[in-house]
């Protein structure tokens, strides 16, 4: 067994390399102080974003590979939600000096093997000593035309999302309450838990939606990263627009998880409209637009009525979501 605190810089960079892709789009990778990267739109869209060890991941939830495929399709699904594809990314990590060599292996195989199904490179990124494991990624891409914002939704739209909606939360309720081992994490083992876990551990955002809602010409577009009630009240109000959700397409998106709700002693709908890191599409279209595959209609986009203020509602009701980074509730 060999920590990272025997290894040097030099040879921790030489094993990334080796399960990493380049790129197509790499014009200079790792090894030079900078990348560079061919943009012919003439412009490109980035993202970044962090996670950190026993806030947003447990090692004794997830293995290796699933924490780097974790923070790699979150990033991932942020430049798909503004219509886009991925040329390349950058990752930092801060390492505990006792952590395994071959563990963080893993953690780079699995961002190295989700950045090689959309063609991106991995191209460069930094490393230091800390108290705990901390992941930070920068993503950037292009889009075939306009990107698609959050503030374009327009009353008479309708509003759809893609993806599983409320499995990520799913399978964190269902480690928070102990319901399986999470040692456990093999699927035949996990039986009807299994797609709930997979998802919150690693999830597998349908990338390939953003796109085409653009090609369809969405009005407005946002991955769901804090789920339905936070990104859509966002949505709501960068538009200036009341959103109101349909209850019974909620219930059918709650279908497929009411045998985990029985389990959790929870209404799987709030699942659905609270639960966040599913990392699927929430877009705008309008009321004459081709809906694209993968997306399903889960409410309407109104203007603001007197005494009213731009929101998303539910049963005549605001939401709010409950994920916030420092304001949790």
């Amino acid at each position: 067994m060999t920590l990272v605190s025997e290894c040097s810089e030099s040879e921790l960079i030489r094993r990334y390399q080796e399960v990493l892709p380049v790129g197509e789009r790499t014009m200079i990778g790792i090894g030079d102080d900078c990348a560079q990267i061919a943009t012919p739109e003439g412009s490109f869209v980035v993202s970044t974003d962090v996670i950190v060890e026993d806030q947003h991941f447990h090692r004794y939830w997830s293995d290796a590979y699933q924490i780097g495929a974790r923070i790699t399709a979150q990033n991932l699904a942020d430049i798909a939600g503004m219509g886009g594809y991925t040329s390349s990314i950058v990752i930092s990590v801060v390492l505990t000096p006792d952590t395994e060599v071959e563990w963080l292996i893993d953690v780079v195989r699995g961002i190295g093997d989700r950045a090689r199904e959309v063609g991106a490179g991995v191209v460069g990124g930094d490393m230091s000593a800390g108290e705990k494991l901390v992941l930070s990624m920068t993503v950037m891409g292009w889009c075939e035309g306009d990107p698609v914002v959050r503030s374009g939704a327009k009353p008479g739209d309708v509003i759809a999302v893609s993806g599983r909606v409320g499995f990520s939360h799913a399978g964190l309720d269902l480690l928070l309450g102990e319901h399986i081992d999470p040692a456990i994490r093999d699927d035949e083992s996990m039986g009807i838990m299994a797609e709930a876990l997979n998802m919150y551990r690693a999830p597998e955002p349908p990338l390939e939606t953003g796109p085409a809602a653009a090609r369809a010409g969405a009005h407005a577009m946002m991955d769901l990263s804090d789920g339905i009630a936070m990104d859509g009240t966002r949505m709501a109000k960068a538009s200036g627009v009341i959103i109101d959700l349909d209850p019974t397409a909620l219930e059918r998106e709650a279908d497929p998880l009411r045998q985990l709700a029985e389990i959790c002693g929870v209404n799987p709908v709030e699942w659905v409209v609270f639960g966040g890191e599913d990392h699927g599409m929430i877009a705008a279209f309008g009321p004459d637009a081709t809906i694209p595959e993968g997306f399903r209609i889960v409410g309407r986009v109104r203007e603001v009525g007197e005494g009213e203020n731009a929101n998303m509602f539910l049963n005549g009701r605001p939401l709010r979501g409950k994920w916030d980074h420092f304001k949790n509730e």
